[in-house]
């Protein structure tokens, strides 16, 4: 059963279960990364025989097998998947920025450029954590973005093909490419290119231990969103909040990852006890059930408070990945929330709807990073490149100024560049 703290029994650094990463990780990926990189494609094709236990004729997905797919998608689903594509859409038109030009000084021209990357590369799990969400919350703001190509990758299953509800979504994201590989040997494919697969210039997207590992290894050689941890949630609750509600919308992130955690702080002990039952309650009617109480047991907590001021505090110092808010006045706390990856308003915004359809975007920062980072967005698949004119006569007025500059550095090179225009002259 989950269990019930007085605040201050617990480290505020120590309600969420941030775990290490595996110690034998690091080695064993940057032996696929490696190989991946010595023989491409040969690679890719024995390790989806190796980990997906998949013979594949084809690392790419075909418009016949794409054809297929959405054949099989019901369509009360394609119709929702297009929903929850215009909601993303919308929210991410918001995000776009446009370059600028400063010109207030003459002869000077100063300005910023926003400039897509041209390729960008999504990972998406399969399997048994099969996830068309994240295909839409990734693939549009890089299609917002402008980006020239989007490859996707995600692993097959036994049979050699990629769940027909992940090629959905796909389709209605605008993905251009899509590959059938997962784990670090994916995320080595997209960061150095095979004979198959192109090489791009940022990856985004969750995985297990292994995908994150890979990212963190081939950052520099491509940009990454982020290095996502198992999944969070801390619910802020009053007590006249509804012990069944609060106990679902737990149990929401329990049930992603025996090492997610689940955490509920509010100033009712009574509230406290009934959520604590509810839980119980609930646990049997999942059909992950073994995954979620063991998320429950073992990170799983309810923090009993002095106050909801108390609460928020507890908040900012852990830095959620999803932080909601159960109290009467929820629109009075945001200004004080200074730390979460995405903050669900009121008695009526349980996380899912942010995982599927409301249109913020669902990949977050974990692990406390929300103290520095941000969900992903537009600005993920942009970069900004700065540009500088001077014209003749402005030269002559800032040449001076910057030589001086440069020789407190010890710079003379720099100094004689700025100089040597004027000398010429003479």
């Amino acid at each position: 059963m989950i269990r019930i703290y007085r605040y201050g029994e617990i480290a505020n650094e120590e309600i969420f279960a941030r775990t290490s990463p595996m110690a034998d990780v690091e080695d064993i990926v940057a032996g696929i990364i490696a190989d991946v990189r010595k023989r491409g494609d040969e690679a890719l094709y024995e390790y989806s025989l190796k980990f997906d236990k998949a013979s594949l004729g084809s690392l790419e997905v075909s418009k016949e097998e794409m054809e297929e797919a959405i054949g099989k998608t019901e369509p009360e689903f394609l119709e929702i998947l297009r929903k929850a594509a215009a909601n993303i859409r919308v929210f991410h038109e918001k995000q776009k920025r446009s370059g600028f030009i400063v010109n207030e000084q003459e002869g000077i021209v100063l300005g910023q450029k926003v400039i897509p990357v041209e390729k960008a590369g999504i990972y998406v799990p399969g399997g048994t954590a099969a996830y068309p969400s994240t295909v839409l919350m990734d693939a549009i703001p890089a299609k917002i973005a402008g980006c020239g190509e989007i490859v996707m990758v995600t692993p097959p299953g036994k049979d050699g093909k990629v769940n027909p509800d992940i090629l959905a979504a796909a389709s209605v994201a605008g993905v251009d490419r899509i590959f059938k590989m997962g784990g670090a040997q994916a995320v080595a494919a997209l960061a150095y290119g095979t004979q198959s697969i192109p090489k791009v210039d940022k990856i985004v997207g969750p995985g297990n231990a292994y995908v994150a590992e890979a990212k963190k290894q081939v950052f520099g050689q491509v940009s990454i969103d982020m290095i996502a941890g198992p999944s969070e949630i801390l619910v802020v609750a009053d007590g006249k909040s509804d012990p069944s509600v609060v106990a679902a919308d737990m149990l929401s992130q329990a049930e992603h990852d025996k090492n997610a955690s689940a955490v509920l702080v509010t100033d009712s002990q009574s509230l406290a006890r009934a959520v604590a039952e509810e839980i119980e309650r609930q646990l049997l009617l999942l059909e992950r059930e073994e995954i979620a109480r063991a998320s429950v047991e073992n990170n799983g907590k309810i923090i009993v408070a002095e106050s909801i001021a108390d609460a928020v505090d507890i908040a900012n110092e852990i830095a959620p990945e999803h932080l909601e808010l159960c109290v009467d006045d929820p629109f009075g706390l945001l200004d004080s929330i200074k730390h979460a990856g995405s903050v669900f308003l009121g008695r009526n915004c349980p996380e899912a709807i942010g995982d599927y359809f409301a249109g913020p975007n669902h990949t977050l920062p974990t692990g406390g990073t929300a103290r520095f980072s941000s969900p992903l967005s537009v600005d993920d698949f942009v970069k900004k490149t700065q540009f500088i004119y001077y014209s003749e006569k402005a030269l002559e007025k800032a040449a001076e100024p910057v030589a001086y500059f440069a020789r407190k550095e010890g710079l003379t090179g720099h100094a004689k560049s700025a100089l040597i225009r004027g000398e010429e002259k003479e």
